[in-house]
Order: structure tokens, then C-alpha cells, then sequence
């Protein structure tokens, strides 16, 4: 079984990985969704993670909550910016998840000061989060972001509002480049203080497709040999302090809670050289300044 931490200051001990999704933002079947479910129930994994975003994830993931609800934390987002927008996206989640509540609620996608200085201010999305669980539709509040520069804006958004969790990306090509370390990093040291639980995506990542046909349901390229994926997956578990959203490809997802079932110790900084180097491992979200 994989094992659990706590999630934050939430009071629920979640798996080290969170289902992510997106795992079935590509047209899957309620058939393959279900499939998915075993694998969770197989490996233990006792939080999900969607977004309306997602294609029809929530569609697909309501009808394991008539059945299922109590073994699960519950979180989905919003990618709305202003407040009615977003109050009634919460609600449509609700619907399509087939709950009353849900256990986390998140801005979606936080990174660009746009949209920050729009969700923030007057009539923003985040005051129908406040809303809603100030009405009992969700425990928490988080958010989540991707790229170089989502954790200076996390550490911005942490500044402003008492968040209960942060998503961003982490692997070890990410986190060898200085600038993105020290602003992770400084984003971590501001969680562990406030208790705020931390979420990462896009582990496995290899690079972006570029020529290579896609042949994957992520919008990376992943890595996809088992050896690989355990070293990637041990790395970031490791590190004890973070939690892992998984692949976006439900073939991948069964290797990935594998990985993370057979944790022993994080690989040094040599043998994931090594894994960078004979993978050809490159940036996913260009090159970083």
C-alpha cells in the first residue's frame, strides 16, 4: 500500500499520490473510468483531484461517489476569474460530481497577474470560493498553477490569502535549475510555517512531444519505462514534505502507484543525472530565465 501524510492542516492523511483527473480528459468511458477506480481501490489511494477542465472527468468520476464518497478526499477547481462565473462553475461541479460538498475547492491555473489581480480583486472568483464554504459546499480553499514562475506567484497568492493547499510542478530537471529552486523552495518554507499542504504535478514528465508522435494521454511526453518512472516517482517522494497528482494517462497510472507502493529511498542526485542524460530529458515549459 502507498503510504499516507497528512494533508496540510485539513485533519485527513491522504496517499503520497493523488488521482489526478485529467486522467480522463481525453475521451474515456464510464467502462475505463470505473477501471481506474479498482486500480485506486487496489493500491489504496484514498484521494482524487479533477477539475471541470477536465473534459467530462467529474462526469465520469459522480457516479464512484454514490458508492464510494466516504473513502475518498474530494477536490475539484474553478478556472473562472470573476465571482458569478465561478459560483456558478462550483455549483455546476457539485451537479456533475453528484455530492453536496466537496472536501477542496481551488482557482485553477493561477499564473499570470491578469488573472491574479482579477480573482483577487472586487467580484473574483475568489470570493465565491469564500462563499461557498462559508455555505458548507467545501471544507478548504486552494490553488494551483503550472510554470517557471508559479511559485513567486504562489508565494504572492499565500501572502494574500490564507490558502489550505498549493499545487505546482516538480521534478528533478525543474528543481536543478537555481531560480525555480530558490522560488520553490521558499514557496515550502511558507507552507511547512502555515501548515498549508502541498500538491505536485508532472513527475514523470520527459519533455514536451515536439516531433515524437503522441502516442500518450498527457500533454507531455512522459517517461514510460517502469525503472524510469521509479526513479522519478522515489525522487519527488523522497523529499517527505509534498504530495504527487498523478500521470494523465491511465496506462501510466498503474506504474506510477506501483512505483509508489515500492518507496524505499530517494536516488541521489547522480543516478537521476543519469536518468536525465540517457533520457534525453528536456524542459517542458521552455526554457527557463
Amino acid at each position: 500500500m502507498i503510504e499516507k501524510r497528512p494533508f496540510g492542516r485539513t485533519g485527513h492523511d491522504s496517499t503520497v499520490t493523488v488521482f489526478g483527473g485529467a486522467a480522463f480528459m481525453f475521451g474515456a468511458t464510464q467502462s475505463q473510468a470505473d477501471a481506474s477506480l479498482e486500480v485506486l481501490l487496489e493500491y489504496g489511494v484514498n484521494h482524487i483531484d479533477t477539475a471541470p477542465r477536465y473534459g467530462d472527468s467529474e462526469l465520469l468520476i459522480g457516479p464512484w461517489m454514490r458508492e464510494h464518497r466516504k473513502q475518498f478526499f474530494l477536490a475539484t477547481k474553478t478556472s473562472e476569474r470573476d465571482y458569478q462565473s465561478a459560483r456558478d462553475q462550483i455549483r455546476r461541479s457539485l451537479d456533475r460530481l453528484q455530492v453536496d460538498q466537496v472536501d477542496l475547492l481551488q482557482l485553477h491555473s493561477m499564473a499570470h497577474p491578469d488573472d491574479w489581480d482579477q480573482v483577487f480583486g472586487a467580484q473574483g472568483a475568489l470570493e465565491a470560493l469564500v462563499e461557498a464554504r462559508e455555505e458548507g459546499l467545501t471544507r478548504f480553499i486552494g490553488i494551483t498553477g503550472h510554470s517557471w514562475t508559479i511559485a513567486a506567484m504562489h508565494k504572492r497568492s499565500l501572502e494574500q490569502f490564507d490558502f489550505d493547499s498549493v499545487l505546482m510542478p516538480l521534478n528533478f530537471l525543474m528543481y536543478d535549475n537555481e531560480r525555480y529552486r530558490k522560488g520553490f523552495d521558499a514557496v515550502i518554507a511558507m507552507c511547512k510555517k502555515k501548515k498549508v499542504a502541498v500538491q505536485t504535478i508532472k513527475s514523470i514528465a520527459r519533455g514536451p512531444w515536439g516531433i515524437t508522435a503522441k502516442n500518450r494521454n498527457t500533454w507531455y511526453q512522459p517517461l514510460e519505462e517502469q525503472a524510469d518512472i521509479d526513479r522519478a516517482i522515489h525522487w519527488v517522494m523522497g523529499r517527505g514534505d509534498v504530495f504527487i497528482n498523478t500521470v494523465g494517462d491511465r496506462d501510466l497510472l498503474p506504474m506510477v502507484l506501483d512505483a509508489a507502493g515500492r518507496f524505499e529511498e530517494r536516488p541521489d542526485d547522480v543516478a537521476m543525472r543519469e536518468l536525465m542524460e540517457a533520457r534525453s530529458v528536456t524542459p517542458i515549459f521552455g526554457i527557463a530565465t
